[in-house]
């Protein structure tokens, strides 16, 4: 079994892969639900691209609760800080989730109108709020969090909501947004038949080219924020305890691990290269390809965060020795020890089941296809 260093990187890496799971699956869910509105013209335009989503966005919600408990098991000092002190923002992220599964329960419970028109602003908002939220939330990452630990070790937020919303994390947000409408819409494109799928991969273009620009300026940004850097302390084998190390803030330091392995710049590169081969990509009407280059995409953006932020998982802006980092917020080496035989087994299986369902879900949701089935449902 590996010693608890390795233990910890392996832990942070499986978050990672989580997250990604989440952005890659649930991700195309938000950004059709983002756009279907839009996309979808018609009630019939609209019940087809919903339908595209509605059989699996269950299954992909799957990778969001995983990082969750994931983040509760492992991570039970993140856990603690970040959900008491973001407790607002993520009550507005469930609000919007919880929206979708309700949309889709009741939109076609009734022909009128008004009724479908008014959930179909819900599953947008639903698909739209947290794909902007999880942006903002990556984005104050990087400024820091107000809070500290007390002389108990218990967590103080002394911040408001609205202070979350600075301009760089609201362009995280951005970054975020297009993102995951780029994803959505190449899943449309994919999945849809016309004229939706046309009209997807023209938001889907633009979406890319929004993402490109907001996500070039982001990292410049970054480059010139004061990042928090390990000076003492925090001992890789040693038990986890946030106050038994030093912190300074120094400008552009979030970029150190970059600087000190070149090879690391390939990730923002890939980021960018695969948002640009989506936008060709459906500009020749390859929708499968941007699909995939979309989910490039995504991969490489959450990696360069990660990338940057590592060590540290919440950092704090008015402490910063009291910052989180992934070797003094983890639990004990044999929780993490028996978690990852746990996720060595499982792990495989959600996979294979995820690739199963996709797999006989595949083909284009068409017209003819929505017209034939008039029931209310």
């Amino acid at each position: 079994m590996p010693d608890y260093a390795t233990l910890r990187e392996i832990w942070w890496g499986i978050l990672g892969v989580l997250l990604i799971g989440f952005a890659v699956t649930d991700g195309f869910d938000l950004g059709v639900g983002a756009t279907f509105r839009f996309i979808g013209r018609t009630d019939d335009e609209r019940r087809a691209l919903l339908e595209s989503i509605e059989p699996v966005w269950e299954g992909n919600q799957v990778w969001f609760i995983l990082g969750g408990g994931s983040v509760f098991a492992a991570w039970p000092l993140l856990y603690a800080a970040s959900f008491s002190g973001l407790y607002l923002a993520m009550f507005l992220v469930l609000v919007a989730l919880i929206l979708r599964p309700v949309g889709f329960t009741y939109r076609g419970k009734l022909e009128e109108p008004r009724w479908r028109n008014a959930w179909d602003w819900a599953l947008t908002l639903g698909g739209a709020v947290p794909a902007l939220l999880f942006g903002v939330g990556f984005g104050n990452l990087f400024l820091g969090l107000p809070f500290h630990y007390d002389e108990l070790q218990r967590p103080v937020f002394t911040g408001t909501f609205f202070a979350l919303l600075h301009p760089f994390a609201l362009l995280a947000g951005a970054v975020s947004l297009a993102m995951l409408i780029l994803h959505g819409a190449a899943y449309a494109a994919f999945k849809v038949g016309e004229p939706m799928s046309q009209r997807a991969a023209a938001v889907g273009r633009v979406a890319a080219v929004v993402f490109v620009v907001a996500f070039i300026i982001a990292g410049v940004w970054v480059g010139r924020l004061e990042g928090a850097r390990i000076v003492a302390g925090a001992d890789p084998l040693g038990a986890s305890n946030p106050l038994d190390k030093q912190v300074q803030l120094l400008p552009g330091a979030w970029l150190s691990n970059y600087r000190a392995h070149a090879l690391l710049w390939l990730l923002p590169v890939l980021g960018i290269a695969g948002a640009a081969a989506s936008w060709l990509s459906l500009g020749a009407r390859r929708a499968g390809r941007a699909f995939l280059a979309s989910c490039v995409s995504v991969t490489a953006t959450i990696l360069t965060a990660g990338v940057a932020l590592f060590p540290f998982l919440l950092p704090s802006s008015t402490h910063p020795s009291h910052g989180l980092t992934i070797w003094d917020a983890s639990s004990s080496a044999y929780t993490l020890a028996v978690m990852l035989l746990a996720v060595a087994i499982l792990l495989p299986v959600i996979l294979a089941y995820t690739a199963w369902v996709f797999h006989v879900l595949r083909g284009r949701i068409t017209l003819e296809e929505i017209r034939r089935h008039t029931d209310r449902y």
